[in-house]
């Protein structure tokens, strides 16, 4: 058992020293390992990643930048499942080669994807919504495109959602549902008030609780006044947790500060399997050091992203624990 268990305790050392960097430091405190075992014990389980990001007008031009989809790779191969929006794919090439971009980028790992058909009022003007996912993670267990024919409200979208549920074994939901949308910006009230219409259509169709919605819902600046949110039911109901704090900039340029893209659970028990503060947008810009027009070129919206906590959190943080009394015992 002894030798066993020190090798599972320099295995652990040695994955946390990977993953955090903090074993360059130099330190003889026993505690730090302590440290270490646990931080990555909770950091490794709780890994499953959703994101929702708009590609502002992804087609066949973007796609032969290389550039350009040399960075969508790095962001989207970040992600379990990532939403993509604004996809203006109408000879249908342009996602596969992302796809075979993202299996190529990233052979770790398999990424399929599932689409809307086009969607919008105008036949010059069409949109799809596209979920690039993980198979080894993540699997499509249900699709369906709204039908927005709801009486005394028909055609409330522009592009209606495209909802899709996902059965995800290693996280604490197990299985949940997507809701994307991205809102008309003329139409952002309304829009939105109607996507509550649809979350309560899902949860009876599907019998299920565990909904997120997600995406380019436009839903602050001048596009969603003050004094239209208490009309929003998205916004007033009190088991909706919207994730992506007030005031966070999830556009590129520097010239505009909105919070146009968001994330938003239903119910409590999918607001406690988030990992708290995990909600946010990634700012590609800094990480991969572009400047604001080679951002641009990627796109004009951060994704935004939220961390779903991992089935064995519970058992990594006892694990962290048993560890950490391990390497105070047979260390010293």
């Amino acid at each position: 058992m002894w030798p066993a268990g020190r090798q599972l305790v320099v295995t652990a050392i040695q994955r946390c020293c990977r993953e955090t960097n903090l074993c360059a430091m130099k330190s003889s405190s026993l505690l730090l390992l302590s440290f270490l075992l646990g931080v990555c014990g909770v950091q490794g389980a709780s890994s499953f990643k959703i994101c929702a990001f708009n590609l502002h007008h992804f087609g066949e031009s973007k796609v032969k930048k290389s550039n350009v989809v040399h960075t969508l790779a790095r962001i989207i191969t970040r992600c379990d499942v990532c939403l993509l929006q604004e996809v203006r794919d109408m000879k249908g090439k342009a996602v596969p080669q992302l796809l075979d971009r993202l299996n190529r980028y990233d052979p770790d790992h398999e990424y399929a994807s599932v689409a809307s058909e086009r969607l919008g009022r105008s036949s010059s003007y069409q949109e799809q919504y596209v979920f690039v996912y993980r198979t080894d993670t993540v699997s499509v267990t249900g699709q369906y495109q709204y039908p927005d024919d709801r009486e005394g409200d028909v055609d409330a979208f522009s592009r209606e959602p495209f909802i899709v549920r996902f059965k995800a074994p290693k996280t604490d939901i197990k299985e949940f549902v997507l809701i994307p949308q991205h809102t008309t910006p003329t139409n952002t009230t309304k829009e939105l008030d109607a996507l509550y219409d649809v979350l309560q259509n899902v949860r009876k169709m599907w019998k299920t609780e565990n909904v997120m919605l997600l995406g380019d819902f436009n839903a602050d600046c001048g596009y969603l006044a003050k004094k239209n949110r208490k009309h929003v039911r998205l916004l007033t109901a009190r088991d909706l947790y919207w994730l992506i704090p007030e005031k966070t900039d999830t556009t590129v340029r520097s010239s505009t500060s909105c919070t146009y893209d968001r994330i938003v659970v239903h119910g409590e028990r999918f607001a406690r399997s988030v990992v708290p503060t995990s909600a946010a947008p990634f700012n590609f810009q800094k990480a991969y050091r572009l400047s604001e027009d080679q951002a641009l070129e990627v796109s004009d919206h951060y994704p935004v992203e939220v961390l779903l906590k991992g089935a064995t959190d519970r058992l990594s943080l006892s694990v962290g624990a048993f560890l950490s009394l391990f390497v105070l015992k047979v260390l010293t």
